[in-house]
């Protein structure tokens, strides 16, 4: 009953089920043990690490088998331009497979598409997708045609996006949908949140309950140390929740929400 690898929307692009980013200080040797167990979403984010760093480059010769994501929260077309070349630079990359547009809350602006698509013709990204922490945002830029990929919050405290993003994707040519703080920032797993006579939640479970809703590509995850890496994989391979977990789950995310005074 594992997550089996997953087509990442209209992109045809096969990918684990599970994405590992840069941005938390995870060490170098776990990243290429992610990679070796299927996490093959690979997101240099915007806090581009040493350790994630020497990972990509110890993993060059297998240039074929994961997807390279970098990202950029530039508004102005010049400033996108330098900090994606900046970035290949650094790890001696030619291309990314995927440009990811960040933040963008309020709709995208014209001239950073346009900047988007220079570098696509460029050969220097292969597609482009765009996050979004607006969840009707999200939904409408995924309907837009303009990007092949979308990024969105979903987890148990936020579920949100089974009500205002996933109906309304398109049902023909849909974009690959990426998931993002599938632990709610850790709050599912703190236990002052867990209702009483309830087990608070691992990571693993976290992911599991984002994986488990079939509109969701890929869950990525913000790994730490190697024992975070370890607990993705083992998200993997216990695969999806049954009915009784994803309503546990959900009672746990409501107290989350309630006690943290989260939005959902």
């Amino acid at each position: 009953m594992r997550f089996d690898d997953r087509r990442l929307g209209r992109t045809g692009v096969t990918v684990g089920p599970l994405g590992i980013s840069a941005s938390y200080g995870v060490p170098a040797a776990a990243v290429e043990r992610a990679v070796e167990a299927g996490m093959t979403y690979v997101y240099w984010g915007s806090m581009r690490t040493p350790a994630f760093a020497d990972a990509l480059r110890h993993l060059a010769p297998n240039r074929e088998g994961f997807t390279l994501v970098v990202q950029s929260y530039a508004r102005v077309g010049p400033a996108l331009t330098w900090s994606v070349e900046r970035a290949l630079r650094r790890i001696g990359y030619e291309h990314a497979d995927v440009l990811l547009l960040g933040f963008w809350n309020t709709g995208m602006r014209p001239r950073i598409l346009a900047a988007a698509r220079a570098l696509q013709r460029r050969g220097l990204v292969n597609f482009v997708a765009v996050s979004s922490h607006n969840r009707p945002v999200a939904a409408a830029l995924a309907a837009s045609g303009e990007f092949d990929i979308v990024h969105l919050r979903y987890n148990a405290a936020h579920p949100g996006a089974e009500r205002d993003c996933f109906p309304h994707l398109p049902a023909v040519n849909r974009p690959g949908i990426v998931s993002f703080t599938g632990t709610s920032w850790g709050q599912l797993m703190n236990p002052k949140y867990t209702p009483a006579g309830e087990r608070t939640p691992t990571a693993s479970d976290c992911y599991r309950f984002v994986l488990s809703h079939p509109d969701v590509d890929v869950c990525a995850t913000g790994p730490a140390s190697a024992v975070h890496v370890q607990h993705a994989i083992e998200a993997r391979e216990m695969g999806p929740m049954q009915d009784e977990e994803l309503a546990w789950m959900r009672r746990v995310g409501v107290e989350v929400r309630r006690r943290a005074w989260l939005k959902q």
